[in-house]
């Protein structure tokens, strides 16, 4: 196809006292349930964009952002492929701290959100991408 890939973030939200993740239920290009994502718009910092995506997806406001160094990516189905004009999206993982209250999704995107724990979380993630972002916020959190 030689198209590019779109690039943006990864972003694992979660409250703590107790720590629970937040899931949305994607129904747009796929079901199942995500984090908080999204590309990058032109000339946009990757922390801008984490911001704006947890306001668009989330309605909510974080109370810390932490920037970790893994990357990854992974390639679009043909039908994503065509909307985007883009082969796949490359992304960089964030974590979000947030005020565990109402959220407000994305109608477009989610029909519905979840706070979990994390072995909830993990369960319900289906990518082995998301898994292991997971994986890494959850060490970073130092929780026993």
């Amino acid at each position: 196809m030689g198209r590019k890939y779109r690039t943006g973030i990864f972003c694992v939200v979660y409250s703590v006292k107790p720590l629970r993740y937040l899931l949305l239920h994607r129904k747009l290009h796929w079901k199942g349930w995500e984090f908080t994502k999204g590309g990058s718009r032109a000339g946009e910092k990757p922390e801008k964009t984490v911001k704006r995506e947890l306001k668009e997806e989330t309605g909510l406001k974080q109370i810390a952002i932490k920037k970790f160094p893994n990357r990854g990516s992974f390639a679009y189905d043909k039908k994503a492929q065509a909307d985007w004009k883009a082969e796949g999206f490359r992304y960089v993982l964030f974590a979000c701290e947030v005020k565990n209250g109402k959220v407000k999704i994305d109608k477009k995107e989610h029909d519905k959100y979840r706070w979990c724990s994390y072995k909830e979380t993990l369960a319900l993630l289906k990518w082995p991408n998301q898994k292991s972002c997971l994986k890494i916020v959850h060490k970073s959190l130092n929780v026993k």
